[in-house]
């Protein structure tokens, strides 16, 4: 028996290698590793490095129901070879095993980032045989022993956060204590389909309570994904990966000298709880992305669908806006609408093409009138949609589109393009290059509001192969896009957070968030918002309208203010108080952008819950907290724990500048009391050391 013992940025990972020449994880935590934490269990059976199920071999014997754990190939993996190399990004594991019955070889990925508790990981598998051989599931990441450490029943001390999804009810964390023993069940989140997050965020949280370890884990992955936690002799374990033949209708057919890399995963460990947690995660999640200026410019964005043109535009009504979002300091203006087929109904979209039906004085003017506020024009496209009953729809094959059973997929009146065909690419290609090359839009709304499903049947060994493959070579053409104008800002959108995942997001460099129009309901997505992404890739959206009093404004503004402000509404028909004080609401914003940017979000009253009375948003950064607070109803007081580590501290409210709500900072208990008098009340706080 041997042991490989790692300790790289705060984390410990020690693997062992048996006599069978077998390797097991043993431990992965910022927490030591503790000998006597196995010992009172099954020793080190479940802690396989790699889970895999090829078709034809056997599971291993137990009753496991559904689970993704219990297989042969897992267990009989043997060791081949571990390289520990440095690269330009940090510290990299590769571990080697092989199956001599099957000639599968695995190459089990781990690659840590300087300056950051997490790593990515992810798995290769090689068919070194001469047969094929199907592959069903494979793991990135599988770690036996989540509950280890301490004497607390499992159950007891073991903490799950689920990050659930919903239209209009984004971001809601929900926390589960896992109860199986000997157990067929799953605690399991998975998604299937195109809309990587329209049920859960492809992410989740594990801590026991009792020691005050903690891991997060995401899925980078734009389809179909699967987590899950559950027991196996006598320990609890965590598994993350992509599409399954079980859950997601996927199977891929490895030839002989074929290759398969599994989705890449990121995960965290840290001493401590959700916050530690979330802070490294949004180190981690700067990291992998594409180097873009909008993420450290942070500009000021309006756009005006929701609760102000909705689908219906005209150069009266867009003119306005821009003089009202020019007014405000607004610096992008995105034309919200259908406006490149011949009417805004879904069911035609697909030339992008300019047609004077919509605007019937010209897009050109609207663009024109943009870039004369000093303002950069964007535009919103469905890009991987075409209607039904889209003129060029009949004239293409079948294989530019989604089939299944010999039919196109048809969803909310549209057909699904397949991103592999390389026509079907330079098709989008041209649209995207048209509006960028001529009209010189420099804001691109990519939204996506179809959910093909399992996948498609052409040129595929499964559903999920058709869609996995769809949605890699999606990623490709995005890349391709951002190489030929790395200038222009991509917004990731799906009517609102139903495809938020570091897949897009480690390119597109902003996330639409939600699709809830009334801005209290809001409050609770926005605070949580910097959980799943980073603050300055949140476009969370302000809406101001006519009837708002200034308190209503406020609301609205702090809603985005510690994220990335997105506007919407009739800026052009608000009164003179009301635009004063939006306008404040964005000198403020300008003055602390450059900080969101790089800012570690934490949750002193913890995640938001959709209906609480109390909501709280912390932002450190160089010496600096930035606090959002949002009252709904109930009680006037609030006490706000903050463990700043700052010695005199002084405590402002920034926005609004008449504030005449009361607070007081608790130096000795280090909490701050705030009383608003009434419901629906938020304010900015900013606390820093005294000069």
């Amino acid at each position: 028996m041997k042991r490989i013992q790692i300790f790289e940025n705060g984390i410990n990972v020690v693997f062992e290698i048996t006599d069978e020449k077998l390797i097991k994880l043993l431990h992965f935590s910022a927490l030591p590793f503790d000998e006597s934490t196995m010992a009172s269990k099954a020793g080190n059976t479940g802690f396989n490095l790699v889970e895999m199920k090829i078709s034809g071999i056997d599971s291993a014997g137990e009753w496991h129901g559904n689970k993704c754990r219990i297989n042969a190939l897992g267990n009989r993996l043997k060791y081949k070879n571990f390289k520990d190399i440095n690269n330009s990004i940090g510290r990299k594991l590769e571990i080697v095993c092989f199956d001599e019955e099957t000639g599968l070889e695995t190459v089990s990925h781990m690659q840590f980032y300087t300056g950051t508790r997490a790593v990515r990981v992810w798995t290769d598998v090689n068919n070194c045989s001469t047969e094929n051989r199907t592959l069903e599931y494979v793991s990135s990441f599988s770690l036996a022993g989540i509950e280890k450490e301490g004497l607390q029943p499992q159950d007891e001390k073991l903490r799950v956060g689920i990050c659930h999804n919903s239209r209009k009810r984004e971001l809601q964390w929900r926390f589960y204590s896992p109860e199986q023993q000997n157990s067929s069940k799953v605690l399991g989140v998975t998604n299937v389909g195109n809309l990587s997050s329209k049920e859960y965020i492809p992410m989740g949280y594990a801590e026991n309570t009792e020691v005050g370890g903690a891991l997060m884990w995401q899925i980078e992955h734009n389809g179909s994904w699967h987590w899950e936690i559950s027991d196996r002799e006598g320990h609890m374990y965590l598994q993350l990966s992509g599409p399954s033949e079980i859950g997601s209708h996927w199977s891929k057919i490895l030839r002989p000298g074929d290759s398969f890399r599994s989705v890449y995963c990121g995960v965290c460990a840290v001493n401590g709880g959700f916050n530690e947690a979330i802070a490294e995660m949004t180190k981690y999640r700067r990291l992998i992305r594409r180097k873009s200026r909008d993420n450290t410019n942070l500009p000021v964005i309006f756009n005006g669908c929701l609760n102000c043109l909705w689908t219906d535009p005209t150069n009266e009504k867009e003119l306005s806006l821009i003089d009202a979002a020019a007014e405000v300091g607004c610096e992008y203006f995105c034309i919200d609408a259908g406006l490149y087929a011949d009417d805004i109904r879904c069911d035609r979209i697909g030339g992008w093409h300019e047609d004077g039906k919509i605007l019937p004085d010209k897009l050109r003017e609207v663009t024109d009138h943009i870039r004369k506020k000093r303002m950069i024009p964007g535009v919103r496209v469905e890009i991987e949609a075409m209607g039904i009953k889209c003129p060029m729809a009949d004239d293409l094959p079948d294989e530019w589109f989604f089939v299944r059973n010999g039919k196109r997929v048809i969803d909310k009146s549209r057909y699904q393009l397949d991103f592999r065909v390389p026509a079907v690419r330079e098709y989008c290609d041209a649209a995207v290059d048209r509006l960028i090359n001529e009209y010189g839009f420099g804001y691109i709304k990519m939204d996506c509001n179809i959910e093909p499903g399992i996948g498609t049947e052409n040129n595929a060994d499964s559903f999920g192969d058709g869609l996995l493959e769809h949605e890699r070579a999606y990623l490709a053409w995005l890349d391709g896009v951002f190489e030929r104008h790395p200038k222009v800002i991509v917004e990731n959108c799906s009517d609102g957070g139903r495809r938020m995942d570091y897949a897009l997001l480690s390119r597109c460099s902003i996330q639409s968030i939600p699709s809830q129009e009334d801005y209290r309901k809001y409050a609770a997505i926005a605070a949580n918002a910097p959980s799943a992404v980073c603050p300055e890739q949140a476009a969370v959206r302000s809406f101001l309208s006519e009837t708002d009093d200034r308190e209503e404004a406020v609301f609205n503004m702090v809603n985005a203010m510690l994220s990335r402000v997105h506007l919407s509404g009739h800026l052009d028909r608000l009164d003179s108080e009301i635009q004063a004080i939006v306008k404040e609401g964005i000198e403020v914003y300008r003055s602390i952008r450059r900080d969101i940017a790089k800012a570690l979000p934490f949750y002193p009253l913890g995640v938001s819950e959709f209906l609480d009375s109390w909501s709280a948003l912390g932002l450190r950064c160089d010496g600096r907290i930035y606090l959002a607070v949002w009252h709904r109803d109930g009680s006037e007081n609030c006490s706000i724990p903050i463990n700043n580590g700052l010695n005199d501290v002084k405590v402002r409210c920034i926005y609004p500048s008449y504030n005449e709500e009361k607070y007081a900072y608790d130096p000795n208990n280090r909490t701050l009391t705030v009383r608003f008098g009434r419901p629906n009340i938020a304010r900015l706080f900013m606390m820093e050391e005294r000069s």
